[in-house]
């Protein structure tokens, strides 16, 4: 090849070829962005709407309904999903992958800008933001603690000095403060002074509004100078509420210190936080879109360190979890993976060809096709996060097989007495074609890999991509640099292990077992020949075998990982108060206190409902101390808990099983749930079962008597405007406290006095008639409206415009896959009432999406190997001989992924995939060699004998370079190595049971492919028309 010949000729110039990747790959390595993911930007649009005291259904008439319908009309939406909740409504709007999200969600917020003048005057602006794909949980999140401030103390301290520092921080889009109570000024009405002093609640609110303001008035503009004037009635202290002047009664001036207490006080407890018992607060950091996790997640960590040199002695930042500091050593410990397979395949190599000359001349294309690869991924766009370090993990043994092949075959050269130059020339011109076809088919095994269908191709494509150019770097290396060095390196046999005789007898042995490995081939492939029915039988049991095998391997979407931090959830009873509902998740804290693998709890109690709490465990660090896996320990503690009464615990971030039941609401809707539920509980595996459609929020529905109202000149809203106050409060205005900040001023009954319908009831309310001194006259509530007790939902679900209830479900003892693939069917054969039907979404909705993207990726591959492998040896047949290989991949893969306790999986499937370029590789070294030998005039048997003999070498040097590179991926012992594992389990086994029968099986289904062209001509006499054209070209 002219490549070869001119890296031959010019050695300086192949130098400084490779020198000048290496330099370009350093400089682009260093320019790469790091992450955990690739940067998949989720067609997605989340909008959330406040309405302050709606009830659910309201909040779905008001709000979800009319926006569901605006939002219904954009271009590219697939699915919206919204919740209607008290004072709220969120929804997520799903979309096309191939939508441009910045026109949609301008789109989006068009059309709610259109029907925004529509909605309840009480409904606050929408907030509508874009999808981010890893932004479901924050790059960090820490504790603050204090032994002698009070929780007010330290919420203040902390959201004016810590969250505004962090929320500084380049790439920091939201700092959230959980567990903080906020400082307000607290009017507590006095109810009994008001009546007394004939004082309704709205003369108390429009009198603060109307003092605690200031107002320009304007300017004076003289010759010389101008002057501003402005009417200042902000109250500058506490004190000064207490002598606003709220009314006159018989003359005399009333005071709002003789209708209220006024405190400095804060609002009434929404949460409660704490850190292994101890009271506290957690600040979660957020990343904005764009940016990069791991450079945020270096910046927060660098100003909360700043942070700690300057708190008070008294304030404590603790770390809870750091998202970014786990990616950072995942990261860290597939390069170190990436090290271990290199080192370990120079090492197979050294060992086979007895040479440190050789193994240098092969080791140099692992580093220069890796650096290289950085080129390739800066001008991409890519980032280095775990997708493309798996990438470049799995290229390890890949990278040098091209460089082995090339360099076995000059020594076999130089062997048969040739000079270094010829050798180099002549034994990789002999090769070059095999070893072209043998890294076009690995290519065409990870281009579909990287275009497959939905969002699993779009995190695949930069693995896809990387794998690509990478070995067409090597491949480039293995023709240019190898042949080049071996051309100009002499590697004389006598003086190689003169420094260390007892290696070079070590070599000698190591030969011996090769050379006797020989002697046991060819013995076994001159049988096999001879019996060549038998070899294809015994081969089709073993590929039968091998598909019963499939059933005992577990499934599941992706592996889980060990990440050292879990999320406990807590329900109690709807309706139950903040204090039931802390009581209960302090019993659940002295529960898991028992068990050594946990570091670090950190509580959150009512932040969403007052029902609802979430525990964050941090569990030891498993490199430091020997732990149970994270698993083990979230089994461990749901079965704990399952002895505390009262409780609904749930283990994880997110539930793997989903599934919505959408239709109508309706009488028998609960009782139709219940049969699902008993149905689905009964699958093997199911645990932490929940549906949407809960026990209902007991409530107060209050009836407005028409006639009594109108007779007193009230309306429905004066009398909703004057209850709201005294039972929900009214922010009324805004204090400019001392320091700067803009506090609350909150007019609301004290909590003594609204506990119960009656108190209710005996408040009073004033009314647009008068008494004889132009007083208004005051009437209890009461005689205005009826008090009826009623429910509301907790939330109400919708889908696509329909009402839904979520099922959800963790799942213990088995993979999810197949809990999931079960559910399913359970699901599908109930017989549902008409109008109602189920939409299936979660891990099983995953898998079927990456098995149908996989398995196309699957047949585009094998379908290109077959046009590569057709187009190298021009012939449609014999590439049939070479892919028999294919099949027996799947022998090894079961074995392994069983053998291990590993899955089937994405990764895992990915790897069987590879194997499909992998295999063949060696069955192209064997029929290319076959081919050549047998234009050399050697006969049909002993041109297979001889390709088995000499390639045997080869083939299992690369094998145990592949399998040897895949080593440390495939025992994971680095963090977040559990995900990798089964992919570099699959690539062993499946390499390892395919290579033994290719060397069997691919020669004897050779001979049969290579015979049937002439059984052809003999049976059907294709040689007439032939001879009938010779004769009509002599004529």
């Amino acid at each position: 090849m002219w490549i070869t010949k001119t890296s031959i000729n010019q050695p300086v110039f192949a130098t400084m070829v490779m020198l000048a990747l290496m330099v370009l790959g350093v400089i682009s390595y260093t320019r790469l962005g790091v992450e955990q993911m690739p940067d998949i930007q989720v067609p997605g649009i989340w909008m959330q709407v406040r309405y302050p005291g709606a009830s659910p259904e309201q909040v779905e008439a008001d709000l979800a309904k009319p926006l569901e319908e605006a939002i219904n009309t954009v271009n590219g939406v697939r699915n919206i999903f919204t919740n209607s909740l008290e004072g709220r409504a969120e929804i997520w709007t799903e979309f096309a992958l191939s939508t441009d999200m910045t026109k949609a969600i301008q789109d989006m917020r068009d059309k709610v800008a259109q029907i925004r003048p529509a909605f309840p005057r009480d409904a606050k602006d929408p907030l509508i933001v874009r999808g981010q794909f890893d932004n479901a949980q924050p790059t960090a999140t820490f504790g603050i603690l204090s032994d002698t401030r009070s929780k007010r103390e330290l919420s203040t301290f902390a959201d004016q000095q810590i969250v505004k520092r962090l929320q500084g921080v380049s790439g920091v889009g939201q700092v959230t403060l959980g567990g903080a109570v906020q400082r307000q000024v607290s009017v507590s009405l006095k109810p009994q002074q008001m009546l007394a002093y004939q004082i309704g609640v709205d003369e108390v609110v429009n009198a603060i509004r109307q003092i605690n303001q200031d107002m320009p008035a304007g300017s004076l503009r003289a010759t010389e100078q101008e002057q501003l004037v402005r009417v200042e009635g902000k109250l500058k202290s506490v004190d000064a509420f207490r002598h606003i002047i709220v009314a006159r009664r018989a003359g005399t001036a009333v005071t709002l210190d003789q209708l209220a207490t006024i405190t400095d006080g804060e609002r009434e407890e929404q949460s409660i936080g704490r850190i292994n018992g101890q009271p506290a607060l957690t600040v979660s950091v957020f990343k904005t879109q764009d940016a990069n996790l791991v450079a945020v997640g270096e910046d927060v960590a660098k100003a909360v360190e700043g942070l700690r040199k300057q708190l008070p002695p008294d304030v404590e930042i603790r770390s809870i979890a750091e998202n970014a500091s786990y990616v950072k050593n995942s990261l860290s410990s597939v390069k170190r993976t990436i090290v271990e397979g290199g080192m370990l395949t120079i090492l197979i190599v050294f060992l086979f060809l007895h040479s440190w000359r050789s193994t240098i001349i092969t080791g140099v294309t692992l580093p220069i096709s890796v650096v290289s690869t950085f080129i390739a991924m800066y001008a991409f766009g890519f980032t280095i996060n775990a997708v493309t370090l798996m990438a470049l993990s799995l290229c390890i043994g890949l990278l040098i097989d091209d460089a082995i092949v090339v360099r076995e075959n000059i020594v076999r050269h130089v062997g048969m007495g040739k000079d270094h130059v010829s050798a180099a020339r002549d034994g990789t011109q002999e090769i070059g074609l095999a070893v072209l076809a043998t890294t076009l088919a690995i290519c065409a095994v990870f281009i579909p890999v990287a275009f497959m269908s939905g969002i699993i191709g779009k995190i695949f494509f930069q693995f896809g991509i990387t794998v690509t150019v990478a070995v067409l770097v090597s491949l480039f290396v293995s023709f240019t640099l190898d042949p080049m060095l071996s051309s100009v390196w002499k590697d004389p046999v006598e003086s190689r292990f003169t420094w260390a005789p007892w290696l070079g007898r070590l070599m000698e042995r190591v030969e011996h077992r090769v050379d006797w490995l020989h002697g046991v081939y060819g013995r076994l492939l001159n049988r096999t020949l001879l019996r060549r029915k038998t070899t294809l039988g015994v081969a089709a049991v073993i590929f039968a075998g091998s598909l019963g095998l499939i059933p005992l391997v577990g499934g599941e979407f992706m592996p889980k990982t060990d990440e050292g931090v879990f999320a406990l959830k807590i329900k109690t009873p709807v309706g139950t108060s903040l204090l039931y509902t802390d009581a209960k998740v302090r019993q659940v804290e002295e529960a898991i206190h028992a068990f050594p693998e946990i570091e670090l709890v950190s509580t959150t109690v009512g932040n969403n409902n007052r029902n609802e709490a979430e525990l964050l465990i941090k569990l030891v660090d498993k490199r430091k101390t020997a732990r149970r896996s994270q698993t083990e320990v979230e089994n461990a503690v749901r079965a704990r808990l399952k002895s505390i009464p009262g409780i609904e615990p749930s283990v994880g971030f997110n539930k793997p099983i989903w599934i919505n039941l959408i239709g109508p609401a309706s009488a028998d809707l609960p009782k139709l749930l219940d049969e699902i539920m008993a149905q689905v509980r009964a699958v093997k595996g199911v645990v932490d079962l929940e549906h949407s459609l809960e026990a209902a929020n007991p409530a107060v529905i209050i009836k407005v008597n028409q006639a009594v109202a109108s007779d007193l000149g009230l309306s429905l809203e004066r009398v909703g405007s004057a209850l709201r106050p005294f039972v929900n409060g009214d922010q009324v205005s805004n204090w400019l406290a001392p320091d700067g900040q803009n506090y609350e001023v909150n007019v609301q009954l004290p909590r003594s006095g609204r506990q119960k319908l009656s108190d209710l009831g005996d408040l009073y309310i004033s009314t647009n008639k008068v008494d004889a001194n132009g007083t208004p006259v005051m009437v209890p509530l009461r005689q205005v409206v009826e008090f009826i007790p009623a429910t509301s939902p907790q939330v109400i679900k919708r889908q696509n415009l329909e009402r839904r209830v979520g099922i959800y479900a963790n799942v213990e003892g088995r993979p999810t896959g197949d809990v999931a693939k079960e559910v399913k069917k359970v699901v599908q054969a109930i017989a549902l009432p008409q109008g109602y039907r189920f939409d299936i979404k979660g891990e099983a909705e995953q898998n079927d999406e990456a098995g149908a993207a996989a398995m196309v990726a699957l047949v585009l591959a094998v379908i290109f190997i077959y046009f590569i492998l057709a187009s190298q040896f021009a012939s449609f047949l014999q590439p049939i001989a070479i892919m028999a290989s294919l099949p027996f991949t799947l022998v090894g893969v079961m074995a392994a992924l069983i053998l291990t306790g590993s899955t089937l999986n994405l990764f895992s499937i990915i790897g069987f995939i590879m194997l499909m370029g992998l295999v063949v590789k060696n069955a192209i070294l064997l029929v290319d060699f076959a081919n050549q030998s047998q234009r050399e005039g050697l006969s049909q048997h002993d041109a297979v004998l001889r390709a088995g003999q000499v390639r045997l070498r080869p083939i299992i040097m690369t094998t145990l370079a592949m399998i040897f590179g895949m080593l440390p991926m495939a025992i994971g012992l680095g963090e977040g190595s559990e995900a990798q594992a089964p992919m570099g389990r699959a690539v062993i086994g499946g390499l390892i049971t395919s290579t033994l029968l290719t060397l069997v099986v691919v020669p004897v289904l050779y001979t049969y492919l290579d015979n049937l062209p002439r059984w052809f001509k003999r049976r059907f006499g294709a040689a007439a028309p032939v001879a009938a054209q010779a004769e009509r070209v002599v004529a």
